[in-house]
């Protein structure tokens, strides 16, 4: 054999077509892959979005709630006339006492302030002649103090020419329910409002 003929006798070369079906293959792999992750992170996403949802809706009030909040901070603010604190001598029998009171009107309108400072004189009588008549047990005591606050209001809205009407009792006596007579329905009435809405203490002392 001559020397131009070793070079077909060696070794053979491997087909090229099993490189690219490797390649092939690899790519397929690393797409697979990513395509797996980014599902899986589409997934977590996309749940963890839905949770937060909920967590916003479960954490937001009512709509009736949120409009009851509006119409409050729109509607118009109470307006208060304090008085000049009260010093008077009290009914007790056994011995002298006397009492300092703060007391402050609210009204139901800023304009009404300019009406009671105009009828000050008479209210402040009013209400003066009214302490006069309470004793130190009565002006201590819860009960006492709720029934002079009623009183005031009373007594505050007369200069002005308005009356408030009587309150009726809310439960009828037990005799009244051992009687087999029907009872008659009381009409309800719309409720009246009055220039002076509540009365209010600053302070009250009982020396």
């Amino acid at each position: 054999m001559s020397a131009a003929a070793a070079p077909a006798e060696a070794a053979p070369v491997a087909p090229k077509g099993n490189g690219k079906k490797k390649l092939i293959i690899i790519i397929a792999a690393v797409l697979l892959l990513v395509l797996v992750g980014g599902g899986a992170a589409f997934f977590l996403m996309k749940k963890k979005a839905a949770a937060e949802a909920d967590g916003e809706e479960a954490d937001a009030p009512p709509a009736a709630a949120v409009h009851a909040t509006k119409d409050a901070k729109h509607g118009p603010p109470p307006a208060f006339v304090p008085l000049d604190p009260f010093t008077v001598n009290l009914a007790d029998k056994e011995t002298e006492r006397y009492a300092q009171i703060g007391v402050t009107l609210e009204i139901d309108d800023s304009k009404t302030a300019d009406t009671l400072k105009a009828y000050m004189p008479a209210i402040r009588n009013n209400i003066l002649m009214l302490l006069s008549h309470k004793t130190s047990a009565e002006l201590l005591s819860l009960e006492g103090k709720q029934t002079l606050a009623k009183e005031i209001r009373r007594e505050s809205l007369k200069p002005l020419g308005v009356v408030m009407e009587e309150e009726e009792p809310e439960e009828a006596d037990a005799a009244d329910h051992d009687t087999k007579k029907p009872k008659k329905k009381k009409k309800k009435h719309a409720p009246v409002v009055y220039p002076v809405t509540a009365v209010h203490f600053s302070n009250i002392i009982v020396q």
